[in-house]
């Protein structure tokens, strides 16, 4: 885990290194695009708004390195990141995001992504971030690494995860009992469990509270 800022310099007698932005922000991903495209060493060689079409353009491009917003519709970027992992093993990942929870870095490292920033990372730092995962490093943000350190320990089993994540998309034990290929009765003792651990009283405030210690 590299903690220091990167003093990795561009390379400019080698192959661009071909990047992939998904953001469901405009106007964040235009500026992104825009800035990152001005590096001598950087291509960017596409951009979307949410985790499925990123799965499916880095496919179709294979890029060198994909750089993800966690919050998007369809797939949030670590969901995306490891999709991306499975089928394409020599494409890197980087994963931005505003609320930097430590227990999505714990699932980012979990999804094998390369790099974990702050949106706030400026373009010229964000582009050595890129350099070194490219070039096989990794890179995660101090201050998120040492707040990972301190965090709250979940106490919850990854079924149990798994169906509070599907709690915020929807209220019917049916439908995620459906997603999840589980029966409903027990999808009811998974949320039961949950609850209870969490010394909460509905589903949605557990899905709620896991959702803002970033164990989902």
């Amino acid at each position: 885990m590299m903690q220091q800022q990167s003093q990795t310099t561009p390379q400019h007698d080698t192959a661009p290194i071909r990047l992939l932005i998904a953001d469901d922000e405009h106007l964040i991903r235009s500026a992104l695009e825009a800035l990152l495209d001005l590096e001598p060493d950087i291509e960017v060689v596409g951009g979307t708004d949410n985790g499925e079409s990123a799965v499916e353009l880095a496919l179709e491009l294979t890029p060198d390195v994909c750089l993800l917003d966690l919050e998007m519709p369809r797939a949030d970027g670590i969901e995306a990141a490891e999709r991306i992992g499975v089928e394409l093993p020599q494409t890197r990942t980087i994963i931005v995001t505003r609320h930097a929870r430590p227990g999505v870095l714990r699932r980012a490292l979990a999804a094998h992504v390369s790099g974990f920033v702050p949106k706030s990372t400026p373009a010229g730092e964000l582009a050595r971030v890129i350099r070194d995962v490219a070039a096989g490093k990794r890179y995660i943000d101090p201050e998120i690494a040492a707040a990972a350190l301190t965090a709250e320990r979940c106490p919850l089993t990854e079924r149990e995860l798994d169906v509070l994540r599907a709690t915020r998309v929807t209220s019917s034990v049916q439908d995620i009992a459906e997603q999840l290929f589980l029966s409903p009765g027990t999808v009811r003792n998974y949320l039961s469990a949950a609850m209870t651990k969490l010394g909460l009283q509905n589903r949605q405030d557990a899905a709620e509270h896991a959702w803002q210690q970033g164990w989902i």
